[in-house]
């Protein structure tokens, strides 16, 4: 059984705010996927199919596709987990994403070399969207063992 951890103080700019949340929150999530042994991160424990590793599989790609510009053209197949470590995967599309933010300065201005969406808005859509499926990851975590908290 892991303690809660409390949302982050993180700084005073709204840069430093969104940035800190969306942090804590990919922390989580990877944290519900480590150390969980095979098959159980890859066993569907819900009648939708979803498994740990493969939410966690399914962000890395959201990060990509955000702050990177990769095209997804099946967003149901990114729910299905890669044989290779995904927890290592996922953190290795977070590096990436941060590489693309650190050089971001305005929050009104698109993703570099794109039109669209605004960083802000993809700083927030990220939040939501790892939020939901750090819930989601919270369940099946303790479906498996029992674990519980951030």
């Amino acid at each position: 059984m892991r303690r809660d951890t409390p949302p982050p103080r993180t700084g005073t700019t709204e840069t430093e705010v969104l940035r800190g949340f969306l942090d804590y929150l990919r922390t989580a999530v990877a944290a519900k996927v480590e150390g969980v042994p095979e098959p159980q991160a890859r066993t569907a424990l819900v009648p939708s199919g979803t498994s740990l590793a493969g939410l966690l599989n399914h962000l890395a790609f959201v990060e990509r596709a955000t702050f990177l510009g990769e095209v997804v053209t099946n967003w149901k197949a990114t729910f299905r987990a890669p044989d290779h470590d995904v927890v290592a995967r996922y953190r290795e599309a977070v590096a990436r994403a941060n590489e693309v933010l650190d050089g971001c300065t305005d929050l009104a201005a698109p993703l570099p070399g794109r039109r669209g969406p605004s960083v802000r808005w993809a700083l927030t859509h990220l939040i939501e969207e790892t939020g939901r499926h750090a819930g989601h990851a919270d369940v099946l975590r303790e479906l498996v063992d029992g674990t519980t908290g951030r």
